[in-house]
């Protein structure tokens, strides 16, 4: 399978899902090499570097892409199959943004309290041990942590020629944020228009569940992607499928909508898979889920329902694409 390589100049950047002409046209089995840069373009490199001076909010989440999936129409369904994630530096940046974040105030949670400090942490990677260093910037005190890379965004152009940043998630993917969107998962999402126009980036060398503070370890990234079109099925709102689960991400306000999102959507995922009745399915569902938190900190709010694969009889999404898919990557490796 060919492999093709590309790195986009800061011009070349996307900051909206939408609204943004193709980078360029694939053809479905195309396999991709991605270079993408960190949420912040770079601009937080040392922990004098804080937010406020430094990062231009209407150029964050710099997406690399949209790509145009030949034949791809409204009502099909994207798979884009992650092969590889790979830090693409040395380091990783997190911080606490004035006025953002979880456990601040923020311009939908108004208070009269001052922003918390606004702080810049630096993590150091060890490509030899595959770890990020996390040095206290108020304590004496450093630990080393495990790399697990994830993207935060990943999605497609959605509906009516809207135009929305690369902040937000909704129904076309988005700033998720979830640690789910890593190596080996397949992510589905419904075409709204023609092309797809999907893209991806916000690398992350590891992030907590629900990103409290509104920043993961951002860092550029290289992933490796497949990308694959299913004629028709396009699914309301993203699903995820691994070896181990089935998944779907509900973003919205307030957190327990998101969760209602997902849970609609594994519902109806599950009618196709097991050919459940709705409220049957809902049965199941509600003795077996794991809801991890994505995000609690973007313009939505993410969760995640998962169902795991070995609680259940053996079953088939898309034709068994995700299978095939992984056999394909392994030639990639």
């Amino acid at each position: 399978m060919d492999l093709v390589e590309i790195v986009p100049s800061f011009e070349q950047y996307a900051f909206t899902f939408g609204g943004v002409p193709p980078l360029r046209r694939v053809t479905p089995g195309t396999a991709l090499r991605l270079w993408s840069d960190d949420a912040f373009c770079g601009a937080l490199r040392s922990v004098e570097d804080l937010s406020s001076e430094k990062v231009d909010l209407r150029y964050v989440n710099p997406q690399t892409g949209p790509f145009h999936v030949e034949g791809a129409e409204p009502g099909d369904t994207l798979a884009l199959h992650f092969v590889a994630m790979e830090p693409a530096r040395d380091w990783g940046a997190s911080a606490a943004i004035p006025f953002f974040g979880g456990l601040t105030s923020t311009d939908r949670v108004a208070t009269l309290q001052d922003p918390l400090p606004d702080t810049t942490w630096i993590y150091e990677l060890d490509r030899a041990r595959n770890t990020v260093t996390f040095v206290a910037g108020h304590s004496d005190f450093s630990v080393d942590l495990p790399v697990e890379p994830m993207l935060g965004t990943v999605g497609v152009a959605p509906p009516g020629g809207e135009a929305r940043s690369s902040l937000v998630p909704e129904r076309f993917g988005g700033n998720m944020d979830t640690p789910q969107m890593r190596a080996g998962t397949t992510c589905f999402l419904g075409v709204n228009v023609e092309g797809a126009l999907f893209s991806v980036g916000d690398g992350h060398y590891r992030q907590g569940e629900g990103e409290a503070c509104g920043t993961a370890v951002e860092g550029a990234m290289t992933t490796t992607v497949i990308v694959e079109l299913i004629k028709g099925g396009g699914p309301a709102w993203p699903r995820l499928e691994d070896d181990t689960h089935w998944m779907t991400v509900g973003s919205s306000r307030p957190l327990e909508d998101a969760w209602r999102i997902g849970q609609v959507e594994l519902v109806r995922w599950f009618g196709e898979l097991y050919g459940l009745h709705a409220m049957d399915a809902y049965q199941l569902l509600s003795q077996i889920t794991e809801v991890p938190i994505a995000n609690v900190v973007d313009a939505n709010y993410s969760a995640v329902v998962k169902a795991r694969k070995s609680l259940l009889p053996t079953a088939s999404a898309y034709g068994g694409l995700h299978a095939e898919l992984r056999q394909r990557a392994a030639g990639l490796l």
